[in-house]
């Protein structure tokens, strides 16, 4: 399971969703803006930030009542940003004096400042080409332009990873791509660590000889850093100008000094440095504590005037001093080292105390020399550098890794400032934040398109990853409920629908497959408050006029229910379901009328298998049975979970007369689907055809026991009793037979006036 996000991180969190969101509604993205609106309000659902930019999400898509349900709590608990999105949804909904009242109670307010969704919108430039072709793909989607949607999509997906919008077109055109082509894997982010390297290993100095690693002191080559170009995960180097994309991984809060380009600019410097440059260097961890020999050889070239001459120079004279200090310090601003780095003078006062000089004449030499006289200006150090040959004469050690012809060492630890740990910490919080959201989106990407190749287990198990807050929200639960309808679950279905409708009672996604379940359990009371509920809500969804379409089907009306169902393709021509409802209602009074209906279905979604399904029953009944077979096919590979479609392809195949396809068939989905009534019936008649009797008894008393009300499968096991010469069993079935339908008395006459041979012909009765 993916874990929550710490409390750390959340403000990152809080503002890469806000920037998010704001540029997908920019874009006109309005269904990528309700999905990461939905997953910044479930984090934490008493945030009126979050609730602000949800509701607005949901308003600009034209679910105005659930938007106003967000913000329509009471009054001691809105805000003025809540008021203020009221008062859109009011005008939207006709509500004038409503939404006068609740600006008037904004213009009343003392304390009145903006809605904080426009307070703190952090605008950022959207890639405008991906957003661009994504609408382009969802146009070329409505108008059936299959090959340019997924084109499109794809493209869309290349520029930005987190356009849902994109993934779902491709999912509902069939070409949902694997989620590690579109969403590769990113690794976890790695917080920037001070510049050290723990690996002991040899290291070269200027001196020319190999000083083995001693431990915390010696840290020459103290840690290697990657080359910038080489790219590294979530630390790449910042763009040159503001980041544009919400697509890139880059983090989106730099420190004011990026570790990496001083490691680089330090790196490109030539080995032989001018005396400038190197007098205005912040010494090394080297310098403090190089090895002892080297220091001796350092400062016993060293002449005495020139040891002395600094001093009484910046003793003798306080102004020479002051001025001296400044110019030192303006050449410092002028190096590429950091700016938080202690002055040469007093690290080199430091390591002249640490107690390390083997001359103890001249370390108490040293020793009466204040730390602030040690200043010395470019030009005596430019003087004395000549003198020894490069060599800073004040050094009594080794000179600095970076003078090195073949060092590359990194500013050391003692140079990791408090600015610069906290500039590394920003770093890394923005980076898990952005991580996160990423394996989310990877998450969600995975169930989704597990849900539309019909894996319905594999897309409950990856909902089942999800952080718990992520779980409960509305587009999870709807998620939920289709996979147990696909699964034909349909109890389970019922409670998350249920459930659903408790969340979001102004919710219309997803009520066209509710108001058919509440058909398939025959519960005509739910389904007629739902319908009204519908129709209340909005009078212009195709939702509200199927689901009273289903309505009057239940009731056997069904000049009235074509009429809902007509009403609804007229209101959205690319609601496929309800050209599929029309047909199934004229299948038994007009074939040619319903096959005109399931085909405009599949033009408007080909990849409708009730459509593909409608199309086979109809030839079926035609006798077509070559052409029944093909649109069955065609409906088992888009849904090859469903035991009723595979039952119908061995329906067919049998008819053809190969009786052992047919039988492998209906196995087959009895594997997929143990407790479907009608596939177990079906195979039970087969088995009984090709005299597997026993095969046959057990699939016939399994659904007895399962439905025991079911008259027809009475009837049948009675004749199968009858066939294998138990005769007692087969009178006993007769009569319980008889008792369930009185009006099957002439079956079971006819039934007792056959033999034994003859019974195999009268198998297809009942």
């Amino acid at each position: 399971m993916q874990s929550e996000p710490p409390p750390s991180f959340y403000p990152y969190l809080c503002q890469r969703y806000q920037s998010l969101i704001w540029s997908c509604l920019d874009a006109d993205l309005t269904q990528t803006a309700v999905f990461h609106a939905e997953r910044y309000f479930a984090m934490d659902r008493s945030n009126h930030e979050s609730r602000h930019l949800y509701a607005t999400s949901l308003f600009r898509e034209g679910q105005t009542y659930s938007a106003l349900s967000l913000v329509n709590g009471a009054q001691d608990e809105q805000c003025t940003g809540c008021m203020e999105i009221k008062a859109r949804c009011c005008k939207a909904l006709g509500r004038h004096g409503q939404a006068r009242d609740v600006l008037d109670r904004i213009l009343s307010d003392a304390h009145y400042v903006s809605s904080a969704s426009s307070s703190s919108r952090i605008s950022r430039p959207f890639p405008e080409e991906a957003a661009l072709r994504c609408r382009s793909g969802a146009a070329a989607l409505k108008g059936n332009l299959t090959e340019k949607a997924t084109t499109s999509f794809r493209e869309a997906l290349k520029l930005n990873p987190y356009l849902m919008e994109a993934f779902e077109g491709l999912c509902v055109l069939g070409q949902a791509p694997e989620i590690d082509e579109i969403l590769p894997p990113r690794p976890a982010p790695v917080k920037r660590a001070p510049p050290e390297d723990n690996q002991s290993k040899p290291t070269v100095t200027g001196a020319g000889f190999f000083t083995p690693d001693t431990g915390g002191g010696g840290n020459l080559f103290r840690g290697w850093k990657p080359e910038i170009a080489q790219p590294q995960p979530f630390r790449m180097a910042p763009p040159p100008g503001p980041r544009d994309s919400i697509a890139t991984n880059d983090s989106s809060f730099y420190p004011a000094e990026n570790s990496f380009l001083v490691h680089r600019s330090s790196r490109s410097q030539p080995a032989n440095l001018n005396p400038v440059q190197a007098g205005s260097r912040p010494l090394s961890s080297a310098d403090e504590s190089g090895p002892v020999t080297k220091r001796l050889r350092s400062t016993a070239s060293q002449p005495e005037g020139l040891k002395s001459k600094p001093s009484k120079t910046s003793l003798d004279d306080p102004s020479k001093k002051q001025t001296t200090s400044s110019r030192t310090n303006a050449a410092l601003g002028k190096s590429n080292t950091l700016p938080s780095v202690p002055p040469a003078p007093t690290r080199r006062s430091s390591r002249l105390q640490s107690g390390t000089v083997a001359k103890p004449k001249l370390r108490n030499e040293r020793r009466k020399i204040p730390a602030h006289a040690r200043t010395r200006s470019i030009e005596s150090e430019k003087d004395e550098e000549s003198t020894l040959g490069g060599e800073v004469a004040y050094s009594t050690s080794p000179p600095s890794a970076a003078l090195s012809p073949r060092s590359e060492v990194s500013p050391s630890p003692s140079n990791w400032t408090s600015a610069q740990e906290q500039a590394a910490q920003d770093e890394y919080e923005d980076a898990l934040a952005e991580h996160y959201i990423y394996e989310l989106v990877r998450r969600f990407a995975r169930a989704t398109r597990a849900l539309a190749l019909y894996e319905c287990q594999k897309c409950l198990d990856e909902l089942e990853q999800l952080p718990h807050a992520h779980q409960h929200s509305c587009s999870v639960i709807a998620m939920v409920a289709r996979c147990h309808y696909e699964r034909q679950d349909y109890p389970s279905a019922n409670r998350a629908f249920k459930t659903l409708r408790k969340e979001d009672p102004y919710r219309l996604w997803d009520m066209e497959i509710y108001s058919s379940l509440l058909w398939q359990l025959q519960q005509s009371v739910e389904l007629s408050f739902l319908a009204q509920e519908l129709l209340n809500i909005n009078p212009q969804s195709p939702q509200a006029w199927i689901a009273i379409g289903n309505l009057f089907s239940l009731q056997k009306e069904r000049e009235q229910a074509l009429t809902c169902f007509r009403r609804a393709f007229q209101l959205d021509p690319t609601c496929a379901y309800a050209y599929t409802l029309s047909g199934h209602e004229s299948i038994d009074e007009d074939l040619d009328r319903a096959i005109n209906f399931f085909q405009s279905a599949l033009r408007a979604d080909a990849r409708h298998y009730n459509a593909w399904y409608g199309l086979g029953t109809c030839y079926l009944r035609m006798s077509k049975v070559r052409l029944a077979e093909y649109h069955f096919r065609r409906a088992a590979a888009i849904h090859p979970a469903n035991a009723v479609l595979l039952g119908c392809v061995g329906m067919t195949v049998e008819r053809r007369g190969d009786r052992e396809g047919a039988l492998a068939l209906f196995n087959q989905a009895v594997q997929i689907s143990p407790e479907n009534a009608l596939v177990r019936y079906r195979r039970a008649k087969i088995l009984i055809s090709m005299r597997k009797y026993a095969a046959a008894v057990h699939d016939l008393e399994f659904l007895r026991s399962s439905t025991p009300e079911e008259s027809n499968v009475v009837f049948q096991l009675a004749k199968l009793y009858r066939l294998m010469g138990d005769s007692i069993k087969s009178a006993q079935t007769l009569a319980a037979a008889r008792d369930m339908s009185p009006k099957s008395v002439n079956k079971i006459r006819k039934l007792l006036g056959t033999t034994r041979d003859a019974g195999d012909d009268m198998m297809d009765e009942g």
